[in-house]
């Protein structure tokens, strides 16, 4: 009465479904967790040089080079459904050209079972911290802070931020010498 195509294909819809049905409790039972956790960081040297931009217009631009301490135990947020934290750590600040600026000056990527209880001193950032004008000398008011995302099994891609912030202050005076 039925052939095996039929009979294969009501064994695939079944099975299918079984699985979409787990993947969603899956989502659900790790969708209401609270992924903040406490950061703390610090900045240990900040210097501020004026340089050309390699771009088209060759004007001088702020590039700021500073080294840092971060300490953080991410290690309760993995479970059954985090299979990885995409971690960064961004400085932001206000220009007159810009309300608003936000660079990422460092990143980490750290899978499940690697271990997650960072402590890093006298860190260089691994991006370069460009203005695009002058905005950095002497700029009083620079705020640091880490987030991460999570990369689950099955669900949303959750941004989160850490409780805990930095602000620092750049030179008042451009170095001139190799950072």
């Amino acid at each position: 009465m039925y052939s095996v195509l039929t009979r294969g294909n009501a064994v695939l819809a079944y099975t299918l479904s079984v699985l979409a049905c787990l993947t969603f409790c899956c989502f659900i039972s790790t969708v209401f967790i609270d992924y903040r956790t406490d950061a703390t960081m610090n900045t240990v040297k900040v210097v501020v040089k004026n340089v050309p931009d390699y771009g088209a217009s060759r004007e001088m631009n702020d590039l700021g080079f500073l080294t840092f301490d971060l300490k953080t135990d991410l290690s309760h947020l993995f479970n059954w459904n985090v299979k990885q934290l995409f971690l960064y750590l961004t400085a932001e600040y206000m220009t007159e050209k810009n309300e608003l600026n936000q660079v990422v000056l460092w990143d980490k990527i750290i899978l499940r079972g690697e271990n997650a209880l960072l402590d890093f001193k006298n860190m260089n950032t691994k991006y370069y911290f460009w203005d695009d004008g002058n905005g950095l000398k002497a700029h009083k008011n620079v705020t640091l802070s880490l987030s991460w995302n999570i990369i689950p099994n099955a669900g949303l891609l959750p941004s989160v931020f850490a409780h805990g912030q930095h602000s620092f202050r750049f030179p008042n005076e451009y170095t001139h010498s190799r950072v």
